[in-house]
């Protein structure tokens, strides 16, 4: 049998990015965004990344039925019967196991990596034998699979694994924990230990593992997608009539917390390919080329007098003015404008949540 046939890769960009506010907003979400000057949208770089280690045709794209538009716009190269539209947003385990019972329909013997479309990774090569070597792996065992990046430093905004003994002949070690967004000090101790890992959000499965494993931990989401036969899942107007009646009753939760923190066969890839989730504006300035003053400047004009360690993005002709700041980020975008320093980027969510509750959608 030959494997890369039942290879497949679900990227998932259903998400609004708010932590990129005011750039990345409701119509147009940061993944549909040229964010690094490169040419192509974050979308498109995870789309030409991971084509060369699956056929094009067994790439499945999983958004909000909104952006239709833009997916179709920014990969016209995708089939239709590849994009599948949630009618709401549930958080991954829902967008997961409908992917999952979609591919398991089309291929009995398929296995799959799900991948989110805003990361950035630097080492394609690195990223492409990583993928590779987690496919022979979960191909052969039955066994849940994440990538977990080499931490850096201690960061607090990540999710960390733990790693325990490796498994002989493979890629992969047995996952001893996971912990969700430790504090600072508790990031210092595991990165001074050197067994915990960055949790990326890219998992690596064959697609019966992932359905016996939903089936088992979140029964109530695998009935969900059990209610109609396989056949359902080969036609797209049967498919989404289907889907528009269930997937807005289906719980919100992460794949995270239902599955990965439950299951007994989870493992781990180590891996350090470049990886960035461009979560936060701080991570853009991180990658961004910086001036003499460690400014970064988004594709805009800047004058900063005795200036340092910022992050410009401003959309239009305006031309920006600054003295005297230290560590802040300027983000003006259609009609919000953003100051803000850089240690309370944490806070950007909570600010447009209350935009919504004084405002209304206005500014979303």
């Amino acid at each position: 049998m030959d494997r890369k046939k039942h290879r497949y890769c679900v990227i998932m960009c259903g998400g609004i990015g708010s932590r990129f506010w005011p750039y990345s907003r409701t119509r147009l979400p940061k993944q549909f965004i040229d964010f690094l000057g490169t040419g192509r949208t974050l979308l498109q770089m995870s789309f030409d990344r991971i084509s060369r280690v699956i056929p094009p045709e067994n790439i499945l794209i999983i958004t909000n039925e909104r952006y239709a538009s833009l997916v179709s716009e920014q990969l016209p190269e995708v089939q239709k019967e590849n994009v599948l539209l949630e009618p709401a947003r549930r958080n991954t385990a829902p967008c997961i196991a409908w992917a999952a019972w979609h591919i398991a329909a089309r291929d009995a013997n398929s296995s799959m990596i799900v991948t989110p479309a805003d990361h950035v990774i630097t080492r394609e090569n690195i990223f492409e034998e990583s993928v590779l070597n987690g496919f022979q792996f979960v191909e052969n065992n039955n066994a849940l699979l994440t990538l977990g990046i080499k931490p850096h430093s201690p960061e607090t905004g990540y999710g960390y694994i733990q790693i325990g003994e490796p498994i002989p002949g493979t890629c992969a070690n047995k996952v001893k924990t996971f912990t969700e967004k430790p504090d600072l000090e508790m990031a210092k101790v595991f990165l001074a230990t050197g067994e915990f890992f960055w949790n990326s959000g890219i998992f690596m499965w064959s697609t019966k593992t992932i359905q016996e494993a939903m089936r088992a931990y979140v029964p109530d989401i695998a009935g969900v997608f059990d209610s109609t036969a396989p056949e359902t899942y080969l036609s797209i107007e049967k498919e989404n009539e289907f889907i528009a009646s269930v997937f807005p009753s289906c719980v919100n939760i992460s794949i995270d917390y239902s599955v990965m923190e439950k299951a007994n066969n989870v493992y781990v890839e180590t891996v350090n390919f470049g990886w960035n989730d461009l979560g936060t504006w701080s991570a853009l300035f991180d990658l961004s080329p910086k001036n003499s003053e460690n400014n970064v400047t988004q594709n805009c004009s800047v004058m900063a007098y005795n200036s340092h360690g910022n992050i410009f993005a401003v959309r239009g002709e305006k031309l920006v003015v600054v003295d005297g700041l230290e560590n802040y980020i300027v983000a003006d975008a259609d009609n919000v404008l953003l100051i803000c320093p850089k240690e309370r980027e944490q806070k950007i969510k909570q600010m447009v949540n209350d935009a919504r509750l004084k405002f209304g959608e206005k500014y979303e």
